[in-house]
């Protein structure tokens, strides 16, 4: 071969590595810039998946917060429902307390009318003491019964308290003054009475002395052997000389 031959082979074969080379360069290259795109690709998937993550772990937390928080809820719904139902069994209570005033006022205003009607034929049958106060008491009860702001339980404590003050006077020893009727003549005096054992009547100028006989319903003159013991009487129930024993007629019970 010559060497001009020799010479156009050595470049034709350079001219072939230098195609071959600049023939591999744009694939490789390719691949490279395919790669960075897939790894930049997958960093920004890792943080859509970091941030997916966050997001889940933060729902997580407020689920369980909703979970809790509806578990005390319903602990606070059940205790109030337990509330609810003990209010209303108390509702139910009184309202059969009220059906049952109802029912028993019903039966309590006639036997307070029965009452007060018994009061006062005691009081006419009973020894005259404070006689006028008895029945202007029963008079007012009477009237009690029709006003409407007076509410039943009042009227029925108040009808217990006239009975109360009647059983009072069977125990008591008093003095106050009056007038009686003897010979269809008023006379003032001194009332004495020692419960309801003796009833007394002695004139303002202590001259005569009259007992009660509850059997004819009048006033007797007594003797003047009873005179001093009524005066004393009158004198110790006033508080006027200590209490000591005395004489008086007094009607011996059947």
């Amino acid at each position: 071969m010559s060497k001009r031959t020799q010479i156009a082979s050595c470049v034709i074969g350079a001219f072939a590595l230098s195609a071959g080379s600049v023939a591999y360069a744009g694939p490789l290259e390719n691949l490279q810039n395919e790669e960075r795109k897939i790894q930049v690709a997958a960093a920004k998937s890792q943080e859509k998946i970091n941030g997916l993550f966050e997001q889940s772990q933060e729902l997580l937390v407020e689920y369980r917060g909703v979970v809790d928080q509806t578990e005390n809820l319903k602990i606070y719904n059940d205790y109030l429902a337990g509330l609810v139902a003990d209010q209303q069994r108390a509702i139910d209570s009184l309202q059969r307390q009220i059906d049952s005033i109802e029912d028993t006022k019903q039966k309590i205003v006639p036997l307070m009318y029965k009452m007060i009607d018994s009061l006062e034929q005691f009081i006419n049958l009973d020894v005259p003491i404070n006689l006028e106060e008895r029945l202007a008491r029963v008079e007012r009860l009477r009237t009690l019964m029709t006003r409407s702001d007076v509410t039943v339980s009042e009227q029925f404590r108040l009808v217990l308290d006239a009975y109360s003050i009647e059983n009072q006077y069977g125990r008591t020893i008093q003095s106050y003054d009056g007038t009686i009727n003897v010979g269809g003549q008023d006379i003032s005096v001194d009332f004495f009475n020692l419960g309801r054992t003796a009833v007394m009547a002695l004139t303002l100028d202590q001259s005569a002395a009259y007992a009660w006989d509850n059997d004819s319903r009048s006033w007797e003159e007594l003797g003047g052997e009873y005179l001093d013991s009524v005066i004393t009487a009158v004198r110790m129930a006033q508080g006027l000389v200590p209490e000591d024993l005395i004489k008086l007629p007094i009607k011996a019970a059947e």
